[in-house]
């Protein structure tokens, strides 16, 4: 088993906790908080190992979990990565893409492997469709969220919409012409609400909204593309394929035909996969042991990781002119 720990215990990092000591997959170690108080209080309340140091942690694993804010991603990353250990880094992966092109440096010229925590990509609805999204060309998601302190020390757009600038980058394969965008700062200093407009090379469009102010919650993306319509919902988890094909000479009775001007008849048809369960962190997590072991390419890599911020900085880039 490999040894892993984890650098941070705030909210999500206890999560973090919890899923690796299940894990038959790892070893958790123990973690480290630099805020003492915290620290003691989550060693005390389940019973993990405290670490003192970062030193100390990354001299006793073999695997760092990055669950800081995103303001220490880098330097943690830069630690781990110079002593010889894998990094699962929360996303997004850094503060800037010369720092996200740093650990992708580094990583490399210290084989070690890193993956990066866009945990969508493993939602149970995504992964049920996600052989079925073929070359989609238009692509509208609405991510809205009630407001929460916790995540507004950066805009919307690299606490909310990367979420799903990595998952349409996953899909389509293109490269990114050009965007649009604009963003309000309603209660923070940076943008709580954006829309952007992104253009691929190949036609594809997406249109990508986001809100940290909203009355709430929805996680929800919808695919179109040649024959098909395919919703995700990541927040229940749940999706639906809407797919057309040739009608039928005679028509059962409860077929669903439609005509176009042309008078071309096709036939609507659903065809919905089965969403297996699953706790997405701890498949993301257990995954990248996998990568480690079997020495191949994690799902999530740092180099897609630092595409999904450089389109975010885009997005930033287009409403701050």
């Amino acid at each position: 088993m490999l040894k892993i720990g984890v650098l941070g215990a705030g909210h999500l990092g206890k999560i973090h906790l919890r899923l690796l000591n299940q894990s038959e997959k790892y070893n958790l170690v123990g973690f480290y908080d630099p805020i003492e108080s915290n620290a003691i209080k989550v060693a005390e309340e389940f019973g993990y190992h405290r670490f003192t140091s970062i030193e100390a942690l990354i001299a006793a694993v073999d695997v760092v979990d990055i669950v800081t804010p995103t303001l220490n991603h880098y330097e943690c990353a830069v630690q781990a990565i110079t002593a010889g250990k894998h990094i699962f880094i929360e996303k997004p992966i850094a503060t800037t893409i010369e720092q996200a092109q740093n650990i992708i440096a580094l990583a490399k010229q210290h084989q070690v492997k890193g993956q990066v925590g866009h945990v969508e990509r493993f939602n149970p609805a995504f992964k049920a469709v996600r052989e079925k999204i073929n070359n989609p060309m238009f692509i509208e998601t609405h991510r809205l969220a009630e407001f929460n302190p916790r995540g507004t020390d950066v805009p919307v757009v690299l606490d909310l919409m990367i979420h799903d600038i990595d998952a349409i980058l996953s899909v389509v394969d293109s490269e990114v012409k050009s965007i649009h965008a604009s963003g309000t700062a309603v209660i923070s200093d940076s943008p709580d609400i954006c829309n952007a407009r992104i253009e691929f090379e190949n036609g594809c469009v997406a249109n990508v909204t986001s809100s940290r102010i909203s009355m709430k919650n929805m996680r929800k993306a919808r695919f179109f593309q040649k024959d098909a319509y395919i919703s995700v919902d990541y927040l229940d988890k749940i999706c639906e394929v809407v797919k057309m094909k040739d009608a039928p000479e005679v028509p059962g009775d409860f077929d669903l035909i439609l005509q176009n001007a042309e008078g071309v008849k096709k036939q609507i048809y659903y065809d919905n996969p089965t969403v297996e369960p699953n706790n997405a962190i701890l498949d993301e997590l257990e995954t990248f042991a996998d990568a480690i072991n079997n020495n191949t390419q994690p799902v999530v890599t740092l180099e897609q990781g630092t595409k999904a911020l450089e389109i975010a900085y885009r997005i930033i880039e287009s409403y701050s002119k």
